[in-house]
């Protein structure tokens, strides 16, 4: 049984980190942040009323200072063991700029810094998204500096200067394959210390993001992608819940630095089904 002071940081208080908070923070003090306070509170609401430890702390993704700020709070609990990412933003959502500041800059920071203090045992998962895997393939340069190139200068990489890129849908892919290989990255320094880290790329989830995706410019995209996908509906967000329960449990001790595609099979009907995109 875990020590009842390691502590799980807890980042995007959504659906999904929910969820996975729900299946594995029982006896794990959880420290909760968002960028608005008042979701973190309301969700930490919901956890403490069903015998959880949660902590709400206003955070900001995009923001170093601020990570630093949240991770110094929770070791006051204990040892920081666990990580679980799911703050972001959507194409419908945000600007390129925004989208590349939060979801791209972001996580990288995060998933640094975390590995800064994560202790020996301990493991986390950040959420991507299948977007990523839509998208054409990049260089092996290009993936190598969304990998390695020091957080601090990612953002002036040359093909992620906004000019460069289309519209918020391929910024946001572009952070999502950021997020998969930089989960790949931070899997061997958080080896060092004895943790693992991998990434979930969920599809199409029900969430309040979601149904935002569903009333936006792409609506009908992502309706006709679900319809169309082998599992014939979006998912939820206890099925993504129960992808990192395995990452994050005992029976995952030989992975790390992986991301794991759960999409209801929507990119598989992209590349090789009905959801082919017309020449």
């Amino acid at each position: 049984m875990d020590n009842p002071q390691n502590v799980m940081i807890v980042t995007g208080a959504g659906q999904i980190s929910l969820a996975i908070t729900r299946r594995m923070g029982c006896g794990k003090k959880i420290i909760l942040g968002d960028k608005r306070i008042e979701n973190a509170n309301a969700v930490a609401a919901v956890l403490n009323a069903a015998g959880f430890d949660a902590t709400p702390f206003e955070m900001d993704l995009s923001d170093r200072d601020s990570i630093q700020r949240m991770i110094r709070f929770a070791q006051t609990f204990g040892p920081v063991k666990y990580l679980v990412n799911g703050a972001g933003v959507s194409p419908s959502q945000a600007s390129i700029e925004t989208i590349l500041k939060v979801d791209l800059y972001g996580t990288a920071v995060l998933l640094e810094e975390a590995g800064k203090v994560i202790c020996r045992g301990g493991c986390g998962v950040t959420i991507s998204s299948q977007s990523g895997f839509r998208m054409p393939a990049l260089t092996a340069e290009q993936d190598r500096a969304l990998a390695m190139t020091p957080s601090e200068d990612l953002l002036g990489l040359d093909f992620l200067q906004p000019g460069k890129i289309r519209d918020t849908l391929h910024a946001y892919q572009l952070a999502k394959r950021c997020n998969e290989k930089r989960t790949m990255y931070e899997a061997v320094r958080w080896g060092e210390r004895g943790a693992r880290i991998n990434a979930i790329a969920p599809g199409i989830i029900v969430t309040p993001l979601a149904i935002d995706e569903f009333n936006g410019p792409r609506g009908d995209f992502y309706k006709n992608m679900f319809a169309k996908c082998p599992a014939g509906r979006p998912g939820t967000a206890d099925e993504v819940a129960d992808v990192a329960e395995l990452c994050m449990s005992e029976r995952a001790q030989f992975i790390t630095g992986s991301t794991f595609l759960v999409d209801g099979g929507a990119t598989a009907s992209y590349y090789y089904g009905p959801l082919q995109p017309k020449a």
